[in-house]
């Protein structure tokens, strides 16, 4: 399975082994990035631990309450934004060629779901 693409209504993640420097793909409909194996695994690894750290918070938090949360590592940062049944996504790649996204509240679970299923790096 050299090349495997997983779209849905306002995202998109994507691999591709035999890409010569950009392995992985993130994206929404109008924008996409193309991340090496390693900022792809960083981007993983902190989107599990933000889901993580706001499903923590959601016990704690009324309904009505907003939050925002963020993590960062070496390559990728991560914010949510907006509740924890609803929240927004916003990336930045930290590396010397930077990049920014976004994905809207209402795409992130499926897009959450497409990202762990993806596991083929």
């Amino acid at each position: 399975m050299a090349r495997l693409l997983k779209t849905g209504n306002g995202w998109r993640v994507g691999w591709d082994a035999d890409a010569a420097t950009f392995q992985g793909l993130v994206g929404a409909e109008d924008w996409a990035l193309e991340l090496t194996t390693v900022e792809l695994e960083e981007f993983v690894r902190l989107l599990n631990q933000l889901v993580s750290a706001i499903a923590q918070m959601q016990a704690e938090l009324m309904d009505e309450e907003a939050i925002t949360c963020e993590v960062e590592g070496d390559l990728i940062w991560l914010e949510a934004n907006g509740y924890p049944h609803a929240y927004s996504l916003h990336l930045m790649v930290l590396t010397e060629r930077r990049g920014e996204g976004h994905w809207a509240a209402e795409v992130v679970p499926e897009l959450i779901q497409a990202v762990r299923s993806l596991k083929v790096f």
